[in-house]
């Protein structure tokens, strides 16, 4: 049986992350050799250790999906390497700060999600398309919260974040359609697994809720009365970068058991 990313090259950036390490596992059992960055290289060599033991094919590097010259010389040394770059999936975190009016936040504290995650965005895409374009095909994936389209309050600038990227990638798909690259979203929010008091506390404060609290709320406000597993969002991934999902392009899957109607 063939796999659904045989032999396909894969730049996945944070891939240190919960939801980065759970996709780059499931592209590796899909076939891909996959390329994992991060701004934390032990992270990153964890993540590449149980892909390696598993008999799959990882490499590690320590690049910040910020800096435009570190993103196109790893992206130049990837295609360099395995001779294309088929899929980039970026899934760095924004520095998103939640639980505080909008009345009461700070411009930072508003702005920094929005910029990071349009920047980072912009200059990872743009490596990859860059690459892609000569060879006629390739996939740029993203994700975000689906808060662009549920105005829930309290939520910072995660919802203009979000509407940012998704109009970004809207346009990418237009103008790298015509080169046979394929351009695609998902939302997801809440991944069972993956979140912790300390992550609750990054974006809510040390006075933030408690994470038993949060995971039963959010199970509770899903039309499913659950929350999305990991390896669900990893498998939508891997399904939206193969050849088997050649005719989506400029959409957005929604992995959100329904918490984001849409």
């Amino acid at each position: 049986m063939t796999l659904l990313l045989q032999d396909k090259n894969i730049i996945i950036y944070g891939a240190g992350g919960s939801i980065g390490g759970g996709v780059a596992r499931t592209f590796a059992r899909e076939g891909a050799r996959v390329f994992l960055t991060g701004r934390t290289l032990k992270s990153l060599e964890s993540v590449a250790a149980d892909i390696v033991a598993a008999g799959g094919f990882a490499e590690t590097a320590e690049v910040d999906a910020l800096d435009e010259r570190a993103v196109d010389e790893h992206a130049l040394a990837v295609a360099t390497q395995a001779g294309s770059i088929d899929v980039s999936f970026n899934l760095i975190t924004r520095g998103d700060v939640q639980g505080i009016p909008l009345n009461e936040m700070t411009v930072a504290d508003l702005t920094r999600p929005v910029l990071t995650g349009l920047t980072s965005h912009f200059i990872t895409a743009r490596a990859a398309a860059r690459h892609m374009v000569p060879k006629g095909s390739g996939v740029i994936l993203s994700l975000t919260s689906g808060s662009s389209a549920a105005t829930s309050p309290l939520m910072g600038g995660t919802g203009a974040a979000d509407a940012a990227t998704e109009t970004f990638f809207r346009y990418l798909a237009a103008e790298l359609g015509p080169h046979g690259i394929r351009v695609a979203g998902i939302w997801t929010a809440a991944v069972a697994g993956t979140l912790t008091q300390e992550k609750i506390a990054d974006v809510a404060g040390e006075a933030g809720p408690d994470l038993g609290d949060v995971e039963r709320m959010i199970a509770q406000m899903t039309m499913l009365r659950r929350a999305p597993q990991l390896a669900q969002v990893a498998d939508t991934a891997a399904f939206l970068a193969s050849d088997r999902a050649a005719g989506i392009t400029s959409t957005i899957t929604n992995v959100t058991c329904g918490l984001v109607p849409g």
